[in-house]
């Protein structure tokens, strides 16, 4: 299992360097006009009918659907098998009852597939723990053989699509609208290969609004998410805009985000006055933000397997650091988790029953403990209060670790 990271990289590195050969394949012609404004998000209406709205408005309608409620916001990176790790610390935050209810969910690609179930709050908590330890994660790998070498993708998309079509359920669909009619938000990133840019799809308003359709599509916007480019074939997505139905193809989110809140959500509104209405942004970041020094063999594809891991990376810790700046710059309050350099490194695809389950527990005890979230505003104080009393394993807990502690001082 280990062996297939390596060429898992290179694969999906190889396509995406291809994405404008790619692009052939959608129907949807690009034009120089076509693309989302950054931050826009992608709305359903009740006429069944997408239109793009700036993330400004999108967040005025929160504030003023919310008014006098806690702004919380949860960002739920990337990460493949890595997910476990989020997944485990939802469920441990409900055990110590000191989970919030998020006003925003954002999610790309494993943090897709969480998403749903953090929006949905600790009543589903049964489903999340079912997803990444009842082991059928093990059977998402299924190779298409010699169809690799003439198809889009390495492995078949049908055991990833069934995966989520199983939970994504009509009942859970019927949840989300429930919640996103009190103005909550559900926002999951998709990578739109033609344009090559990130695509932020209102799954609220689709649970709300798209009828008799919408848990296929809100099917297909999870699995794209998480549909490695090379790795899982691209997903062909329907879209209703005006009096024009286009089909677009839409692959990871995490080819051009490893997670994202739009700033507009955590600014506060004009006439806000009372400090405790303040933001409060979660980052939980399903993966590590640095690696341990290793020796590299002088070779192509240990050179290259490294040299991308490091770009993913800076890329994650820059987009961090940004968000981390822009939230306190607006007075909002910035925690965040990730997994230790010292845990164990895992393959993210690695979807054994065994390795997922203990990143679960994991994720579940430092959680559970208290010992989850590094505050920006807090990681430069003695760190003398940490007296080791989180969970009984020898891996230092995510609050505890040095190297995640010293990111956040700003």
């Amino acid at each position: 299992m280990h062996s297939r990271f390596p060429i898992a990289i290179l694969t999906a590195c190889a396509t995406l360097l291809a994405l404008q050969g790619c692009a052939r394949i959608a129907i949807r012609e690009p034009t120089s006009a076509q693309g989302e404004a950054p931050n826009a998000i992608r709305t359903l209406g009740p006429d069944q009918r997408f239109s793009t709205l700036s993330s400004q408005s999108v967040a005025r309608r929160l504030r003023a659907q919310r008014a006098g409620q806690p702004v919380n916001i949860l960002a739920l990176s990337g990460g493949g098998a890595d997910g476990a790790f989020g997944a485990g610390a939802l469920v441990g935050l409900t055990r110590s009852a000191s989970r919030p209810q998020f006003s925003v969910v954002t999610g790309v690609s494993a943090g897709a597939l969480i998403a749903p179930y953090a929006f949905l709050g600790p009543a589903w908590d049964d489903q999340l723990v079912e997803v990444y330890t009842s082991g059928r994660a093990e059977r998402l790998l299924q190779s298409r053989g010699l169809g690799a070498l003439f198809g889009s993708s390495v492995y078949s998309g049908a055991p990833l699509k069934q995966l989520v079509d199983r939970y994504a359920t009509d009942e859970l669909i019927q949840a989300v609208a429930h919640e996103a009619l009190s103005g909550r938000l559900l926002l999951v990133a998709t990578t739109d290969v033609n344009t090559g840019e990130p695509v932020v799809w209102d799954l609220g308003s689709i649970a709300m609004n798209g009828g008799a359709g919408a848990r296929a599509l809100f099917r297909d916007v999870l699995v794209a998410s998480a549909s490695v480019p090379g790795l899982f074939p691209p997903v062909v997505i329907r879209v209703q805009e005006q009096q024009a139905l286009f089909e677009e193809v839409h692959v990871d989110g995490t080819a051009t985000v490893p997670f994202f809140v739009p700033p507009a959500f955590f600014e506060p509104s004009r006439d806000a006055r009372d400090p405790s209405q303040g933001a409060t942004v979660y980052i939980i970041v399903d993966g590590r933000l640095s690696e341990r020094p290793v020796a590299i063999r002088l070779r192509t594809r240990s050179i290259l397997t490294r040299s991308v891991s490091a770009g993913l990376n800076h890329m994650l810790r820059t987009t961090l650091e940004l968000t981390a700046t822009d939230a306190e710059l607006e007075g909002a309050q910035f925690e965040f988790a990730a997994i230790p350099v010292a845990y164990p490194r895992l393959d993210p695809f690695d979807f054994r029953t065994a390795t997922m389950r203990s990143l679960f527990r994991y994720g579940y005890d430092c959680a559970q403990a208290g010992r989850l979230w590094t505050s920006s505003r807090s990681a430069g104080r003695d760190t003398a209060n940490r007296d080791g009393t989180g969970p009984s394993q020898p891996i230092q807990c995510p609050a505890d670790d040095e190297s995640i502690g010293r990111l956040a001082v700003r």
